[in-house]
């Protein structure tokens, strides 16, 4: 069982919630909490030990992981593929323009799709996905504007992210001392950095993917065959 992720989850939930909205920040939300029930389901479901690959990414997506407290969940991929049900409360301060519908929500996370659209290409199944795969965030929050603007993570001030960091680098290693992964790869060049500098010392092998970010003009050129590019000059074996 994973209970051991869900602890660090729930320890996790707990340090950032005693942390003040950083400089530049109106709303934070934090599916840890409000998204308990589902993101415990995943982490139930899919969290059993050992693992081989550990995809870690930078924090939810406004229609992802904000919805369903699942990684890059894309609410059709959750229900339909990982077959995660679940009531998802709402942040007890919601930005109008940024609402969370749970797994009603009618949106969805390019990102989550795409990555999660590889997955269930390669892998007929979850189950053998997870068996050697599993996907985290470094940061579990959303921050956002007064206008509803996404602040990731990497854009908040020097100040705020020397607060933050520690608490998700410490999370990080517990995770990967759990789940005893041999590769921990970051999905884009955040995570990848945060990675390497938080699992110093841990004996774990660390690499970097290109992140699935519509954002990103490397990933809309056929983002599955660039990151099996890279997974296998990693050295990673694709089935």
């Amino acid at each position: 069982m994973s209970q051991g992720l869900i602890q660090i989850s729930r320890e996790l939930a707990g340090s950032l919630a005693d942390l003040p909205i950083p400089d530049g920040c109106a709303y934070v939300y934090n599916p840890l909490e409000y998204a308990r029930e589902t993101h415990e389901k995943y982490l139930k479901r899919y969290g059993l030990r050992p693992k081989e690959i550990l995809l870690v990414g930078m924090n939810p997506g406004p229609w992802g992981m904000a919805q369903t407290g699942v990684p890059f969940g894309e609410v059709k991929i959750v229900r339909g593929w990982l077959g995660i049900e679940g009531r998802v409360k709402k942040p007890a301060f919601l930005h109008p323009n940024r609402p969370v519908d749970g797994l009603s929500c009618q949106r969805s996370e390019v990102s989550g799709k795409r990555l999660w659209g590889w997955a269930k290409t390669r892998f007929s199944d979850p189950e053998t996905f997870f068996s050697t795969y599993f996907v985290t965030n470094y940061c579990p929050l959303l921050f956002y504007d007064k206008g509803g603007r996404n602040i990731t993570p990497d854009r908040l001030p020097k100040s705020e992210r020397d607060r933050l960091f520690p608490i998700c680098d410490e999370a990080l290693k517990e995770v990967v001392q759990y789940l005893r992964p041999r590769w921990v790869l970051g999905v884009g060049r955040f995570a990848a950095d945060r990675a390497v500098e938080s699992l110093a010392g841990i004996r774990v092998r660390t690499g970097r993917i290109t992140h699935p970010s519509p954002a990103n003009p490397r990933a809309n050129r056929g983002w599955e065959a660039v990151i099996e590019t890279e997974l296998t000059l990693l050295g990673i074996d694709i089935p």
